[in-house]
């Protein structure tokens, strides 16, 4: 079968393609398993040569808002799609038509040429923990909490997390949806998701330069370590539509902490690294953005569907270290 995963050349769908190319077989249309012989990377960025997590797999430059460029990508009955392609927080804020196309009319892009296969092949879509906000994200937010979405972006990933429900409803697409926490720690640079403070303040100082935090050290969000992150987005494609309910969109389970705790975990981790320096400066875009967020998740139907859950910000920590710093 053919795995195409949208936003594929960025963190996350690189991790997904190589945890996939490992595994060499996933949950085909019907729930039956089936083996991958091909991996499509499609990104409206396509980088030189081969993508250094996933070698063998194709990368293929699209644009989500092209009705025919996302077809053309998913062009087979057997098949399965992880919809990653989005426009951040911070772009989707300074650019709301571009936002509307990318977010909204790309996830309908996707939907549809899903569709089109004929097969209903299963397809997840990552949503956000930012589809709420308002006064609704005083308490533990869990999947039944009424979504309030204070940005752009939230507002179109909640449009998406409705149009999955309703592909997936009209029997058109097993599509089901991940409510993701931020990722983190997320090698390379940073992007313009307004989160990205939560990776930085750990990835800057492990490489030896000083950061400037845009949010005050007591901010806490619910956030995932990357294979955590990937281990969910793949037990999502591999649970059975009934199993998960005719609400398809799941919170993964988050883990919360402030940027204190983070950066006590990351002295723990860390030993005796030297280290750069982190000062707070709140930047008020971001502060009152995230102040908006949730600070914490209720985990109970994820750990239902059995869904991974990271132990601590420690181990997180200690991945990176593994996987970029040491590696």
């Amino acid at each position: 079968m053919k795995v195409v995963i949208t936003g594929g050349t960025g963190f996350v769908g690189r991790r997904l393609a190589r945890a996939l190319a490992a595994r060499g077989e996933l949950a085909g249309p019907g729930g039956s398993r089936q083996s991958i012989d091909e991996i499509v990377l499609f990104d409206a960025v396509a980088p030189e040569g081969p993508v250094p997590e996933a070698p063998d797999a194709t990368v293929v430059k699209g644009d989500l808002a092209d009705p025919a460029s996302v077809a053309g990508a998913i062009d087979r009955p057997d098949i399965a799609v992880f919809h990653l392609g989005a426009m951040v927080s911070g772009g989707c804020e300074e650019d709301f038509d571009g936002a509307w196309q990318v977010n909204v009319e790309g996830t309908r892009n996707v939907l549809e040429a899903a569709r089109a296969v004929g097969s209903a092949p299963r397809l997840v879509f990552t949503s956000t923990m930012g589809a709420f906000g308002g006064d609704y994200v005083r308490e533990p937010v869990g999947d039944f909490t009424k979504q309030s979405p204070q940005t752009t972006y939230g507002v179109s990933k909640s449009i998406g997390e409705l149009l999955v429900n309703d592909y997936a409803r009209k029997g058109f697409v097993d599509a089901r949806a991940a409510r993701l926490a931020t990722v983190i720690v997320r090698a390379g640079k940073p992007n313009m998701a307004l989160s990205s403070y939560a990776s930085a303040v750990i990835r800057e100082p492990l490489s030896g330069i000083d950061y400037v935090c845009p949010v005050a050290a007591e901010t806490s969000m619910p956030m995932i370590g990357y294979e955590t992150c990937v281990g969910c987005l793949i037990r999502m494609a591999e649970l059975d539509g009934d199993e998960i309910g005719p609400d398809r969109t799941v919170n993964v389970p988050g883990l919360s902490a402030s940027v204190t705790e983070m950066l006590a975990a990351l002295h723990r981790v860390a030993g005796d690294r030297s280290l750069g320096k982190v000062t707070i400066d709140a930047d008020p875009l971001v502060a009152k953005v995230t102040s908006g967020w949730p600070r914490d998740t209720d985990n109970r139907r994820s750990a239902q569907l059995g869904l991974p859950k990271d132990r601590n910000v420690d181990e997180i920590i200690q991945t990176y270290i593994g996987d970029y710093v040491d590696g």
